[in-house]
C-alpha cells in the first residue's frame, strides 16, 4: 500500500482545483492593475566603451552600464496589461525616531496570482516593471484637469509564504512596490502620458504637459537655488573681504603711526602745550597700516580719503595722496610718501556677477566665477557622416565648454 502524502512530483488535478479557487479570490477581491512591461535597456549603439556594450537583441536581462550596474535608458512595452492584485491597506505612520516628525509613505507589498500573471504577460513580474494602481487615482487635485494617476515601480519579488498550498506548490507571487519618481529610467512612460495643469480653478490658465512635468521637482529645486543665489549676491555684491569700514590711524611726515592726530575738535591740547609744532601735520595711513585680506583691494582709500585715477601719475602730488593707475591690469592703487609712489593694492574686488544659470556677464569681472564657473562659451566639433549614396557630409556639433564632471570624467575600461 503506497504511503499517504500531499506532495506529488507532478501538478495534478488537485493543484489545478486549488489554483482556480485562489484565482477566484483575486478576481473578486483584487484591485485592477495596469502593468507597463519592462522590455530592457534601449540599445545605445556602438559606444567604444566596454562597460556599455551594444546588444544584438533587446532583453530584460541586458545591462546598459556594467560598471555601475545601471539601466538608465529603459524601454517599455507600448501595450498595457490588465491584472488583479491584492494588498493590505494601512495608515501612514509618523516616524519619531529622527529629529522632528517624518511621514512614512510609499512602500506597498502586493501579491498576484502566479499562473494568471504568466498567462497575461508571459513572464513573472520583475524589477523595473511599472504598475498603475487605478484605485489610487485622485480626481480632485486642484491644479490638474481630470485625474492624477498613481504609478509604482516594482522592486524585489519572490514567492509569498501564504501562497503555498497543502500540496507544497506556490500560487501567489509577491512584489514590493515603491512610488514612481520622475527620473531618467521612466521617461518612456512619463513622457507619453499627457496631463493638463492649471494655476487657478479648473478650466482656466491651462497648460498641457506630461506626467513627468507634473511629478518632477527639478524646477522647484532650480527656483529655490536661484532665489538663494540672488539673495546672496544682494548681501555680498562683491568678492573678497570688505575692509572699507575699518578705521586706520594716520601717519606723520616720517611715516610713523600717529594715534592721536591733532584736529580742530581736540579739547585736550592747549596753547600752553610746549610739545606742539606749527609744522606738525597728519597724513594718510601708510601702506603697512592699511587693512588687508583675501581679495580686499577695492580701489578705495582708507578712512574715506579722496583718490584720483588716470593713466599716469599727477605732476605735483602731495604727501599721503592716493592715485589709481588705470593702465595696469588689474588697476593698481599707489600712495605718495613724499619721495616715491608706493604700491598699496591691486583693485581685484569685483562684482560677483550673475547667478549660475544666467546668460549674461558683468563688465570688468575677471573672477574665476565669471570666467570658469559661468563659462558660456561653446566649441564646434566637425565630424564626417557617410550618406546612403556614399557621399560624405561634414556635420557640426556645438557643445558647451562648461561640462559636468559626470560627463568629463567618464569611466574607461582597463584592458
Amino acid at each position: 500500500m503506497p504511503k499517504m502524502t500531499n506532495h506529488r512530483p507532478e501538478k495534478g488535478a488537485d493543484y489545478r482545483w486549488i489554483d482556480r479557487q485562489v484565482l477566484a479570490y483575486y478576481d473578486v477581491n483584487g484591485t485592477i492593475i495596469n502593468l507597463h512591461k519592462y522590455l530592457g535597456p534601449i540599445d545605445q549603439g556602438p559606444t567604444g566603451d566596454a562597460t556599455q556594450p551594444s546588444y544584438a537583441t533587446q532583453s530584460e536581462w541586458n545591462i546598459q552600464d556594467i560598471l555601475f550596474m545601471e539601466n538608465r535608458d529603459r524601454k517599455y512595452d507600448t501595450d498595457v496589461y490588465v491584472m488583479r492584485g491584492y494588498y493590505s491597506r494601512s495608515d501612514n505612520d509618523f516616524d519619531l525616531s529622527q529629529f522632528g516628525i517624518f511621514l512614512q509613505t510609499g512602500t506597498i507589498v502586493m501579491s498576484f496570482h502566479y499562473n494568471d500573471m504568466i498567462g497575461r504577460i508571459g513572464r513573472k513580474i520583475m524589477n523595473g516593471d511599472v504598475l498603475e494602481l487605478t484605485h489610487l487615482k485622485d480626481d480632485d487635485v486642484a491644479t490638474v484637469e481630470g485625474s492624477l494617476k498613481r504609478y509604482y515601480v516594482v522592486g524585489d519579488c519572490s514567492w509569498a509564504a501564504e501562497g503555498f498550498s497543502v500540496l507544497w506548490y506556490p500560487h501567489i507571487w509577491r512584489c514590493k512596490l515603491t512610488p514612481l519618481v520622475d527620473s531618467q529610467e521612466y521617461k518612456d512612460i512619463l513622457n507619453q502620458i499627457k496631463v493638463t495643469n492649471t494655476a487657478g480653478p479648473k478650466g482656466t490658465n491651462t497648460a498641457t504637459g506630461t506626467l513627468g512635468d507634473l511629478m518632477s521637482t527639478y524646477q522647484n529645486y532650480i527656483n529655490i537655488n536661484n532665489s538663494v543665489v540672488t539673495q546672496a549676491e544682494a548681501e555680498v555684491p562683491k568678492s573678497g573681504y570688505d575692509v572699507s569700514k575699518i578705521f586706520s590711524y594716520g601717519s606723520d611726515k616720517e611715516g610713523n603711526t600717529k594715534r592721536h592726530p591733532l584736529t580742530s575738535d581736540s579739547v585736550i591740547e592747549t596753547s600752553d602745550n610746549s610739545t606742539l609744532n606749527s609744522s606738525d601735520a597728519t597724513f594718510s595711513p601708510t601702506t603697512e597700516q592699511n587693512p588687508s585680506g583675501y581679495l580686499s583691494g577695492d580701489g578705495l582709500a582708507p578712512n574715506g580719503l579722496p583718490v584720483t585715477a588716470g593713466v599716469s601719475f599727477p605732476l605735483e602730488p602731495g604727501q599721503g595722496d592716493y592715485h589709481i593707475r588705470l593702465d595696469y591690469l588689474p588697476n593698481r592703487m599707489f600712495r605718495f610718501n613724499g619721495q616715491k609712489w608706493i604700491k598699496v593694492e591691486d583693485v581685484v574686488r569685483t562684482k560677483v556677477g550673475p547667478g549660475p544659470i544666467s546668460t549674461t556677464t558683468v563688465d570688468g569681472n575677471d573672477t574665476l566665477k565669471n570666467s570658469f564657473a559661468n563659462n558660456l562659451n561653446t566649441m564646434t566639433i566637425r565630424h564626417p557622416h557617410v550618406n546612403p549614396d556614399g557621399s560624405v557630409t561634414q556635420n557640426d556639433t556645438v557643445i558647451p565648454s562648461a561640462q559636468g564632471l559626470s560627463k568629463a570624467l567618464r569611466p574607461k575600461a582597463d584592458y
